[in-house]
């Protein structure tokens, strides 16, 4: 089921939209502030609904603290209707932005049009995961519990083969050869455990990277 966060703190906005969400078969999660936003989210949430004023600070800074974590899908809901308004909101990364009043069946065109285009995103994002850590191939960046970690190009390349052939010994010679070839640049034995050793250390867990005793290395879940 598709999981909505509504973040309003008017009462009888929040009462029909919850319902109206309910009747077409979303989960709907309700937080009446910024505070309580923060303490109910969770990175599992589908899309957010957010007010822009609320009673203890402005939706943007609550938009800013979620792309922060995860590009959640955000819409802001809220009667500010100024150009200026709408165009901050976009720019910092909200993905729709709706003036009230406004009819539900638009609300929920507008839910299911972004969902619908975050699902197509997803789908072309390979993910490429082992434990905890993922990278999103289209995007070359590295994740581990959905904050981004900072790879070098050389620890990101090296990171990446051995994702794509989880479970799989890659010797060291493939290793140095496919390196090599990857930065246009030699890399030596000597450079490549210094690399595996910097990326464990990134990684924070150095059981995620497995040497295999006089071959190579590998990762496996």
């Amino acid at each position: 089921m598709v999981k909505i966060f509504l973040i309003e703190d008017d009462y009888t906005i929040t009462l029909g939209i919850k319902s109206f969400l309910r009747k077409n078969n979303f989960k709907v999660i309700h937080a009446e502030n910024i505070e309580e936003g923060k303490k109910l989210f969770d990175i599992d949430i589908d899309l957010i609904l957010l007010d822009l004023n609320l009673p203890d600070g402005i939706g943007y800074e609550f938009c800013r603290y979620v792309k922060a974590i995860k590009d959640i899908p955000v819409i802001f809901i809220t009667v500010r209707d100024e150009e200026g308004d709408i165009v901050k909101g976009l720019d910092m990364g909200a993905d729709d932005y709706i003036t009230k009043p406004f009819k539900f069946s638009v609300l929920l065109s507008r839910i299911n049009a972004v969902l619908r285009r975050t699902k197509r995103q997803n789908f072309e994002d390979e993910v490429l995961r082992c434990k905890d850590i993922k990278i999103i191939k289209s995007q070359t960046k590295v994740y581990k519990n959905d904050c981004k970690i900072s790879l070098t190009v050389r620890e990101y390349n090296l990171l990446l083969l051995l994702l794509e052939n989880k479970n799989r010994t890659l010797t060291r010679d493939v290793l140095l050869d496919k390196l090599w070839d990857a930065n246009r640049e030699f890399v030596n034995d000597n450079t490549l455990s210094v690399s595996i050793k910097r990326l464990r250390e990134k990684l924070g867990d150095a059981s995620v990277i497995k040497t295999v005793r006089g071959l190579g290395y590998k990762v496996e879940d």
